[in-house]
């Protein structure tokens, strides 16, 4: 039976998507998975297409022309989630820094504890990151106190990536209105689903930085992020964080383009 959807966007992945791939399929609950490609010159797509004809029901490829955003491919990815009724949606990296033997823990935190959002936090019991440099580790936990800071939202790891999500979350969430596409993506959503109520947990995770392929953190990335969330608090201050019913999202979805566990509400 369907655990849910596993979303992984890739960009020059080649060396890794075979591997993660196996790897989310090796696992006891049966995943399916769907990678986001944005053009890889590497040949990364190809890679995936041939692993589609091993596993024709559980692994799925959408295509983009140029990289176009991770944000951007992760909302492509709830889109095509929801309309094909998947319960539980999870984001993953391509690079095996998110274990995914902790998809099965992301899962049970909403299928079995009733959550609505879990998030494998790096930083909700001391700071677990493998093989980063200092400045790095720095720059990413002082940008999550800086969230909490700037926006009060209880949370430890605000700009984590490795996600479960229940489908009632995505389809409040008004996914059109994303404004953000790089870093600033995931603190975003994490902040609508805490605006509009919903209980999060944070599962901790140990972090380990990728060993093969490329990092695609850049400056601009952290920039958007940090001038990105007195944006994002400010204008909530002007908007309805009222839940509507499933119905009166459900154009959203068809519309073009938090613990041990700390909760947050």
């Amino acid at each position: 039976m369907n655990t849910g959807l596993v979303l992984i966007p890739t960009y020059n992945e080649r060396e890794n998507a075979e591997l993660i791939i196996r790897k989310v399929f090796s696992l006891p609950k049966g995943f399916d998975v769907l990678i986001i490609d944005d053009g890889s010159p590497d040949g990364t797509a190809d890679v995936v297409r041939g692993l589609q004809q091993e596993f024709p029901d559980q692994l799925f490829l959408e295509e983009r022309s140029g990289k176009l955003g991770l944000g951007t491919a992760y909302i492509h990815g709830f889109r095509w989630a929801l309309q094909r009724n998947y319960q539980y949606v999870f984001e993953m990296d391509a690079d095996f820094s998110h274990n995914p033997d902790d998809l099965l823990r992301l899962h049970d935190a909403c299928a079995v504890e009733g959550y609505d959002m879990a998030i494998g936090s790096r930083y909700i019991q001391g700071v677990n990151v493998v093989n980063w440099p200092m400045d790095r580790v720095l720059m990413s936990w002082f940008a999550s106190a800086y969230v909490r800071m700037v926006t009060g939202m209880p949370i430890a790891d605000a700009t984590a990536g490795f996600k479960c999500y229940t489908a009632r979350v995505l389809r409040t969430i008004p996914l059109d209105r994303i404004r953000f596409v790089g870093y600033a993506f995931q603190i975003e959503m994490k902040w609508l689903a805490y605006k509009y109520g919903f209980r999060i947990k944070e599962v901790p995770i140990i972090f380990t930085d990728r060993t093969r392929g490329t990092s695609k953190m850049t400056k601009g990335i952290f920039q958007e992020a940090l001038f990105g969330v007195v944006q994002m608090k400010l204008s909530s201050l002007f908007r309805s964080f009222e839940r509507v019913s499933p119905a009166a999202t459900a154009s959203a979805v068809s519309a073009p383009a938090a613990t041990p566990a700390r909760e947050s509400r």
